[in-house]
């Protein structure tokens, strides 16, 4: 048999053949992103429908109180027998006369006048319909709203099953949720030991000191009531969704921890307490491999007065506690700030100090980034360490006023520092994460393979334990040695692959990331 000639440079061929048979027989990633394309070209509704089963990870930056919707709060009020405040549009405390009505009244018999303060009382807790006026911008909505739902009894495990259903409707499998424990008892010690001028310079022997009058006087009693409640939380929720049996709810397959809430705008002695409380909590539970608190960060507006004026002392607090606690993971809320809220010199060293005084490891919002000194080498710095920025498209825009071209956001892609969206807080913007995937496709025209880059990236930085499923931080393309050579995701790893799975949880979490990925894309061949 004569061979055609072309087979006398077979490596050239191949070379032109390949794309020409992958163009007639593209894989299923490659279906998808032409499917995605076609959806983002008809706009946000399709593209919304595309993204709704979209694999999306992980949500790191969310805060537990800040992503119940308003209605379930109404619906609490109601069954706790809590007054609302039909001036304020506030829950407050019964005797529920004057202008305090029974919460039990918005759901009970529906009249006009109860729907009209129903809706009122939604937009009070939530961004709904908000529009700025003069003396009262996104800002002071956003913030206000966590007043005005307080008062409520606990019913922390059905809003993780709120948020964990909502999460397991758009294909979401890992969420840690900021929680602030009880904390009473510590501070109580930390005012009776009283603050001192050589503590306010953050100078680290004092700091010392102070944590071990604090733990002499019994800050550890705290401990196991911070652990209980997680676990607590966590228990019941499961419950609630049936977890184990045979009608086991889709939440199931969420994944939940928490992210321990340090409350900033407090008195310093309140604020190391508190942090030392949260550190000590956190490493009890990694000790006793406990699914509970993983990590810790600073919540309340930073540009508040005490956040402003003890910020610097507040990151030498976390950089203290992280040397004494160095296996404690670390996010915290930097930069979540532009130019006019504060005076400049305010914007130019949030994320710094956060990363080099604190040990930041993940960074929460990072908007003010090109006003912070030196930037550039800033941006060098956070690529060259995989500091991780969650991005929070909906509530940068809700309370900063920071959207499209002004949003830092793919200055960060573009330094190659990695980032991963999150809601924040989705039922006071009255979002989800479908919807900042949307978002961010079409504001920065990203493509299939930048989504699933996100959503990759959350799950490599959250912090679940063990090592990651990757080789190479941030890059994914090769699995470490253990499974070496193989797809990630398949459904049958070699035994040495298995083992490695079943003895690190990011890892796993990371190879179901990729299962649904496979799953995802099959449906578009």
């Amino acid at each position: 048999m004569i061979r055609p000639r072309f087979f006398a440079a077979p490596l050239l061929i191949a070379a032109l053949l390949v794309p020409a048979l992958a163009a007639q027989n593209p894989s299923p990633e490659a279906h998808t992103a032409s499917a995605y394309r076609a959806a983002a070209d008809q706009g946000p509704a399709a593209l919304h429908a595309f993204l709704a089963t979209f694999p999306k990870g992980a949500d790191l930056h969310v805060h537990l109180s800040g992503a119940v919707y308003a209605e379930t709060f109404i619906r609490d009020a109601a069954q706790d027998g809590v007054c609302v405040d039909t001036v304020a549009l506030a829950f407050a405390k019964p005797p529920c006369v004057d202008k305090l009505i029974p919460a039990v009244d918005l759901t009970g018999q529906i009249t006009s006048a109860n729907q009209t303060l129903y809706d009122k009382l939604i937009d009070s807790f939530s961004m709904r319909g908000f529009v700025p006026t003069s003396g009262w911008t996104g800002h002071d909505q956003f913030f206000a709203t966590f007043g005005r739902y307080g008062g409520l009894k606990d019913h922390t495990a059905e809003w993780v099953d709120e948020i964990a259903a909502r999460a397991a409707a758009q294909n979401q499998q890992y969420l840690e949720l900021m929680n602030t424990p009880p904390f009473g008892h510590a501070v109580t010690i930390a005012r009776s030991i009283g603050w001192t001028p050589q503590l306010a310079t953050g100078d680290t022997a004092a700091l010392a000191q102070f944590r071990q009058q604090l733990l002499d006087k019994g800050l550890r009693d705290e401990v196991a009531a911070d652990r209980d409640q997680a676990r607590q939380a966590e228990a019941a929720r499961r419950q609630l969704e049936h977890c184990g049996t045979p009608e086991a709810a889709p939440a199931c397959q969420v994944q939940v921890r928490f992210i321990y809430q340090i409350l900033r705008a407090s008195a310093p002695e309140q604020v190391f307490a508190q942090t030392l409380l949260g550190f000590e909590t956190i490493q009890a539970s990694i000790d006793a491999r406990d699914p509970g608190f993983v990590g810790i960060n600073f919540v309340q507006p930073e540009d508040g007065l005490v956040s402003m004026r003890d910020y610097t002392l507040q990151m030498k607090m976390v950089g203290f506690l992280h040397s004494v606690y160095p296996k404690v993971p670390i996010s915290l809320h930097a930069g979540e700030l532009k130019l006019g809220l504060v005076p400049p010199e305010g914007l130019r060293f949030h994320i710094w100090q956060a990363i080099e005084l604190a040990g930041a490891q993940r960074i929460g919002h990072g908007v003010d980034i090109t006003y912070e000194d030196d930037a550039p080498a800033l941006l060098k710095e956070m690529a060259a360490k995989h500091i991780m920025v969650e991005i929070n498209l909906s509530s940068n825009e809700g309370i900063l006023g920071v959207t499209g071209r002004e949003h830092p956001f793919p200055i960060y892609r573009a330094a190659h520092v990695p980032v991963a969206l999150s809601t924040d807080d989705e039922g006071v913007s009255r979002i989800d994460i479908t919807n900042e995937y949307v978002r961010a496709a079409l504001d920065y025209r990203l493509t299939y393979a930048d989504l699933k880059q996100l959503a990759r990236t959350g799950m490599e930085h959250n912090f679940l334990s063990g090592e990651s499923l990757w080789a190479t931080p941030d890059q994914f393309t090769a699995p470490a040695a253990p499974c070496k050579g193989q797809l990630a995701g398949n459904d049958k790893p070699t035994a040495a692959c298995k083992t490695f799975l079943d003895q690190n949880e990011k890892a796993a979490a990371q190879w179901e990331l990729e299962r649904r990925f496979h799953a995802f894309e099959a449906t578009f061949k």
